[in-house]
C-alpha cells in the first residue's frame, strides 16, 4: 500500500487521539483534550495508508522565523516503516512554505530527530540555550504566550514537570 501525508481534517481527530494515546499513557507526549486538537487541526498533517491514519504531527508557528514540530506519533503497527520521517518531511515543507527558517522540538527521540538534522540545544534546565536562539526582545514577547510549547521552548519553570527527560532540539531549514 502507498503511504500519503495530507493536511488533517476534523474527522481525523479521533484517529489522532488513538495514535497519541499510548505515548500519553507512557508520559512521552502530553495529552490534549479533543477541543485543543480541533482548535489546532490546521496545524496537523496525518499519514494515511489504505484509508487508515497511521501517523500524525503538527507545526506550530512560534515567531516570524521559528516554529515547533509537535505531537509527532506513529501507530505501533507502522513504526520503523518511514511514517515518522514522512510526517516530519511534510511539516518541514510546510514550515518552508510559511517562511520559517528554524524548527524546534522537545523530544525523547534524539536519534530520530538527530538523523534529520536537528541538534540538541541544551538539556531542559540548562541556562543558556534559549538566549542563543532568540533576542531579548523576542524572548520578552514569547514569554507572554499562554502556549505550553512556547513555555517549553523558553524552559520556563512552570512546565518543568512536563519536560523531564526531554531534549530540546533545533534545525535550521
Amino acid at each position: 500500500m502507498t503511504l500519503t501525508v495530507r493536511p488533517a481534517r476534523t474527522h481525523d481527530v479521533a484517529s489522532i487521539e488513538a495514535i497519541i494515546e499510548p505515548f500519553v499513557s507512557r508520559r512521552i507526549l502530553l495529552g490534549k483534550d479533543p477541543v485543543v486538537l480541533y482548535e489546532a487541526i490546521q496545524q496537523f498533517v496525518v499519514a494515511e495508508e489504505g484509508g487508515q491514519v497511521v501517523g500524525c504531527g503538527a507545526l506550530h508557528v512560534m515567531w516570524r522565523d521559528l516554529g515547533e514540530i509537535r505531537t509527532v506519533a506513529v501507530a505501533e503497527s507502522h513504526r520503523g516503516r518511514g511514517v515518522g520521517t514522512a510526517v516530519v518531511d511534510a511539516l518541514e515543507d510546510n514550515a518552508r512554505e510559511l517562511g520559517l527558517g528554524r524548527l524546534f522540538c522537545l523530544t525523547f527521540e534524539t536519534d530520530f530527530f538527530g538523523a534529520r538534522g536537528y541538534a540538541v540545544i541544551g538539556e531542559v534546565g540548562d541556562a543558556a540555550p534559549t538566549s542563543d536562539l532568540v533576542t531579548a526582545e523576542v524572548y520578552a514577547e514569547l514569554v507572554r504566550s499562554p502556549d505550553e510549547g512556547i513555555a517549553e521552548f523558553l524552559d520556563l519553570a512552570r512546565v518543568k514537570p512536563n519536560t523531564l527527560g526531554n531534549s530540546r532540539m533545533v534545525k535550521s531549514l
